[in-house]
Formats: structure tokens, sequence, C-alpha cells
């Protein structure tokens, strides 16, 4: 190569595409192409990054065993016992699915706030 160097392989490539203007057209297209697939991968990435947190905290917490404290009855016509162990499973505003350990039945939705009100469960 002779002491052009860059200077050179840059006029050679802007021959071959008929200009200099198309080869900025071209070079600035690409630039955008490559960026706009980075962020739109590293979003993906992000988001699939998020979600398994999510899904490891919700089994963690899914493993959390909470006994009942006070005897109770909810509005669903769930009996809890003193004693009585459930897990929450999920909970979307106040409702909560929960296993109640050692029934059939199970799984029910009661209120959050109704756990909370006999065991140590706290939303």
């Amino acid at each position: 190569m002779s002491n052009l160097g860059w200077y050179q392989v840059m006029t050679t490539m802007a021959k071959r595409v008929g200009g200099p203007r198309r080869f900025m057209a071209l070079l600035s297209g690409c630039s955008a192409l490559i960026g706009g697939v980075s962020v739109a991968g590293g979003s993906k990435i992000k988001k699939t990054v998020d979600k398994s947190l999510e899904d490891k905290k919700r089994i963690a917490d899914a493993a959390v065993v909470y006994t009942v404290a006070k005897e109770g009855h909810s509005n669903e016509g769930l009996a809890f016992n003193v004693g009585d162990k459930f897990k929450v499973l999920e909970v979307d505003g106040d409702a909560a699915l929960i296993d109640k350990i050692g029934d059939e039945n199970s799984p029910y939705f009661v209120s959050a706030d109704f756990l909370k009100s006999i065991s140590s469960y706290v939303a």
C-alpha cells in the first residue's frame, strides 16, 4: 500500500459505489442499521434478564411457608385453623393464590389482607 493509507481505500470504495455521496450515504445507513440492531438486541436481552429475575423472585417467594397464628374464615369460605401452613404462589392486587399445605383441593384465591390478619404474611 502506498503512503496514502486509508484515504486510498476510501476513494477506491467510493468509486465502486458511484461516488463519495453514495459512499457516505451507504456508510451512514449501515451505521444506523448496526446501531438499531444493537439497541433492539440489548432491549431484548434486558427483557429476558428481567423476566428471569422476576421468575426467580416468584419461586423464592413461593418457597416461603407461612403458619396460621389465628383461626379464621375467609370471605371465600375457606377455613384456617391455628397451625395450618400455606404458600403464596401469586399475588394480583388484593387477591392471592395460595397452596394450603395438606389440602387436596388446593390452590385457592384468598384476600391478601385476610392472610395478613391471620398469619405473618406481608405483601
